[in-house]
């Protein structure tokens, strides 16, 4: 499985999510998160630093 499979299926289950809480919601528009979905990607994965020991 290549990197950018990877990034595909992370990217992907973030937009699943985001429609899901959506609709699970009854409130809401998935445009934002279904457009965005690649840039938080990105952020989390590339930019902001996490250490789940220091929150």
């Amino acid at each position: 499985m290549g990197n950018r499979s990877i990034q595909e299926k992370s990217i992907n289950t973030i937009k699943f999510l985001a429609v899901d809480g959506v609709q699970k919601a009854n409130s809401g528009h998935p445009g934002l998160p279904l457009g965005c979905s690649g840039i938080a990607y990105a952020l989390w994965m590339k930019i902001l630093k996490y250490n789940p020991k220091n929150p």
